[in-house]
């Protein structure tokens, strides 16, 4: 299996390196789950919405006169698990049951 990093780069060319690991039937998870909503294997990782949220309520606190360095540095807290089966039938992978089970999101 490989594990993709994304970056500007990587976003930009998803559907290459997505079509690229289906053609080579290569397992392939990644660090974005845009990857996985145009083909890709799977994503596991944190929720972004959920961390986007919290941005929002420190931003909220700074604009309400907190200092930046008095607040505390939290990490994530939400991680999503999707899979896509589509992918998984394409490259003849199967995803037990067990995992599907698992998932925040199945692709079908």
């Amino acid at each position: 299996m490989e594990f993709l990093l994304g970056g500007p780069l990587m976003q930009r060319s998803f559907e290459r390196t997505v079509a690229f690991a289906i053609k080579s039937r290569l397992p392939s998870m990644y660090d974005t789950r845009d990857a996985v909503d145009v083909g890709g294997l799977m994503f596991y990782g944190a929720d972004v919405m959920e961390m986007y949220e919290r941005v929002a309520a420190f931003v909220d606190k700074i604009f309400k006169g907190r200092k930046p360095a008095d607040l505390p540095v939290e990490q994530p807290t939400k991680f999503e698990l999707v899979v896509n089966l589509k992918t998984a039938n394409q490259i003849g992978v199967t995803i037990p049951p067990e995992v599907q089970a698992r998932a925040d999101k199945v692709i079908k």
